[in-house]
């Protein structure tokens, strides 16, 4: 049976253009967010994670479930998969990177092959919903 890590992440676009992130020491980018701790909500998670890795404060009420995508998880072994619930939101603040982040940027479709599985499921829904170029 495949092992699953839920994570919770941030869409967040700009002009038809998807808010990603990149680690220390990592190529790949991914969509900003992480893990919930044991007693929070989807949305207090991604709150906390948010203004973690990227600075900024999600709006509690603007926060509205966009979909779930489950692919392999990069950098795991073949039996480990990632769920990752995916929400937009709007923020206030200046969007920039914090913590274990070493870069924040906007991708278009084009871009996808930079990212991590699960992202790059993301940005093609994305791209059929026609929310992104």
């Amino acid at each position: 049976m495949k092992q699953e890590i839920d994570k919770l992440a941030w869409v967040y676009l700009k002009e038809g253009k998807l808010l990603v992130a990149r680690s220390k020491n990592t190529a790949t980018f991914y969509v900003p967010g992480g893990k919930r701790e044991l007693t929070e909500t989807d949305e207090q998670a991604l709150v906390r994670e948010i203004k973690e890795e990227v600075s900024v404060d999600l709006l509690a009420g603007s926060i509205k479930y966009a979909q779930t995508f489950i692919a392999q998880a990069d950098g795991k072994k073949a039996d480990v998969n990632v769920r990752l619930t995916c929400y937009f939101a709007d923020y206030k603040g200046e969007l920039k990177a914090d913590a274990e982040i070493e870069e924040v940027a906007f991708i278009g479709v084009h871009d996808k092959l930079l990212c991590s599985t699960a992202t790059i499921k993301l940005i093609e829904w994305l791209k059929e919903q026609k929310l992104m170029k």
